[in-house]
């Protein structure tokens, strides 16, 4: 069977949202999903550091092979949450737009699921930086100590307004990644899709606020100079705006403008 066409996977895209939004989701499994998406996401960035700053002799003379690893494995995270259903909050920046367009869903009920989500993915992200990765000291010999300090103090250093238009550029990719995983109908199809467009985010070096859930606190728990409120002001909340823009305005919206007269 072919892949849906961009109508039907408009239509499939306007259910997801009505489903994630829906008023009467049990609360406990809006929280647990929501708590899941984060830990896949840092199970991702993890991965992306054992992989991508593995062989630091290697890339030291050529930096395009570690964004090259670390891209080519970061995207089991969003595989997981595609695949598993789980509530993540960039790529519900584009699902919850054409249920809001056709007004089945209120602004009100798409900004508290946003919240709600985005706290939820934090929560999920943190366990996992906490318990299975600085507990078990998988990055705290080196050379993944440094690279996880390095990761975090770029992170915030950068200026807000530069994080946010990175913030675009990274749920662009994402949601893009979400849409064409909706369009496919087999296992293979959907983890292709989630694939190539991630990796691209991940290589460009672009700023996915739910990944940063993960790398920044991690680089804290290992003794990088970063405040909490910095963490916030200078990276996780100009990214969460960013990656609305890319999701929202960038996916769910030009989606259900160019086709929810055909779907």
């Amino acid at each position: 069977m072919p892949v849906r066409t961009p109508a039907e996977t408009l239509t499939a895209a306007h259910q997801a949202g009505l489903t994630k939004a829906a008023a009467n989701r049990p609360a406990f499994n809006f929280a647990l999903s929501s708590t899941l998406a984060g830990a896949y996401i840092a199970l991702g960035g993890v991965l992306s550091i054992i992989i991508g700053f593995g062989f630091p002799t290697i890339t030291a003379e050529n930096p395009g092979i570690q964004r090259l690893l670390s891209g080519a494995v970061f995207p089991i995270g969003l595989m997981l949450v595609v695949i598993l259903g789980a509530d993540l909050f960039t790529g519900n920046n584009a699902l919850l737009m054409p249920p809001l367009a056709s007004r089945s869903i209120s602004p009100l009920r798409v900004a508290t699921n946003w919240i709600l989500v985005w706290c939820a993915n934090f929560a999920g992200a943190l366990i996992v930086a906490y318990f299975l990765v600085y507990l078990t000291d998988i990055t705290a010999a080196q050379p993944y100590s440094d690279a996880v300090c390095r990761i975090g103090m770029a992170k915030v250093s950068a200026s807000p307004w530069v994080v946010f238009l990175k913030g675009i550029g990274a749920n662009w990719c994402v949601c893009l990644a979400v849409w064409l995983a909706l369009s496919g109908r087999h296992l293979g199809e959907k983890l292709l899709a989630c694939e190539i467009p991630v990796f691209a985010f991940v290589a460009l070096g672009y700023e996915h606020c739910v990944a940063n859930m993960f790398f920044i606190p991690l680089a804290m728990m290992q003794g990088a100079p970063i405040g909490i409120s910095e963490m916030f002001t200078a990276n996780l909340l100009p990214a969460t705006l960013g990656n609305i823009v890319g999701g929202a305005l960038f996916v769910g919206l030009p989606m259900t403008a160019l086709y929810k007269r055909q779907s």
